[in-house]
Formats: structure tokens, C-alpha cells, sequence
């Protein structure tokens, strides 16, 4: 039976990542399927945070097409173009994005209008090239901040691991 995913909203965000960190690693320590990691990451971070969207864009055209994978919450956008958006932007820059106001962002593409905040991590493979994005809405402001940045790319590290099956482009 796996463990419950625990609601760490009243955590602080550097102890919070710590323990999910903690459960990533554990329940993904033999695993060899980016997807299904993308999936238990997605699910972790979505339940124990209680956000308004959570998951993951992959990279199906290199430089070109992300298209939507795992994901917790309202429905998403399917295809989201390289310098597109805040997840096309992260994705074209290799950068982790955050967005205070989404609202105030040029070019933010609305998949759910109650979206106000968002957080974009890049995802790379074991070889250094783009597997996709992270991609976290929150209906709150301001809803993402460093420790979030620092907790969402050190659980995304995994993803590095040489271990992981490539997902077909």
C-alpha cells in the first residue's frame, strides 16, 4: 500500500519540500518509467499543496511542441508551442519561471481563468536535454516564491537519473 500523500500546507515550504523529497525518492527509488514518475511527482506536489493545476508539459517536437502529460487538477492546455506562455518561455529558456500575476504577464495563455500565480520548472533528462516542464497554477497571488523554486527543481533533479526509459518523441 503506498502512503498518503500529507496536506503540508501548514509547513513550511523548505520543510515541506524536504519530506515530499523524501517520499519522491522512496516511492520512485526502483522506478525506470519518466512517466509514471511524472505522474507520482505531479500527484505529490498537486495533494499535498493543494494547488488549482499541477503537472507536467513534455517535449514531443525538440525546440518546437510541448503537449501536455501528467497532470492533477482542471483540464489543461494540449499543445503549448516553444516561447509560448510562460511554459513555452521556460521550456525556450531552460529557466525556472515564476509569475506573481499571471494576469500581468505578456502573452500568458489561460487554460483555467481562476489561474492568478504559476510557477514553471524545466525538466531535464540524464544527458542534459529538455524533457518537458513542471507546471503549477495557483488560484492565490503571489503563490510561489525561491523555496519554491529550490523544492520544485531538487524534485525534479530525479529526472536526470540514466535509469529512466527516454519517452518516446
Amino acid at each position: 500500500m503506498e502512503p498518503v500523500i500529507p496536506d503540508l500546507r501548514a509547513h513550511t515550504r523548505a520543510d515541506a519540500y524536504a519530506e515530499l523529497l523524501q517520499m519522491q525518492t522512496l516511492l520512485l527509488d526502483d522506478a525506470n518509467d519518466v512517466i509514471a514518475a511524472m505522474a507520482t511527482t505531479a500527484a505529490l506536489v498537486h495533494h499535498a499543496f493543494g494547488h488549482l493545476w499541477t503537472g507536467f508539459y513534455r517535449v514531443v517536437e525538440p525546440h518546437a511542441l510541448l503537449r501536455v502529460g501528467p497532470y492533477q487538477g482542471s483540464l489543461g492546455c494540449l499543445d503549448i508551442t516553444f516561447g509560448r506562455g510562460v511554459c513555452g518561455m521556460a521550456a525556450a529558456d531552460g529557466r525556472t519561471i515564476i509569475v506573481e500575476d499571471v494576469h500581468a504577464f505578456p502573452g500568458h495563455i489561460t487554460c483555467d481563468p481562476r489561474s492568478q500565480s504559476e510557477i514553471v520548472v524545466p525538466v531535464f533528462d540524464a544527458s542534459g536535454a529538455l524533457l518537458g516542464v513542471l507546471d503549477i497554477d495557483s488560484a492565490m497571488p503571489s503563490a510561489f516564491g525561491d523555496a519554491d523554486r529550490h523544492g520544485l527543481e531538487a524534485l525534479v533533479a530525479c529526472f536526470a537519473r540514466a535509469t529512466y526509459v527516454p519517452v518516446p518523441v
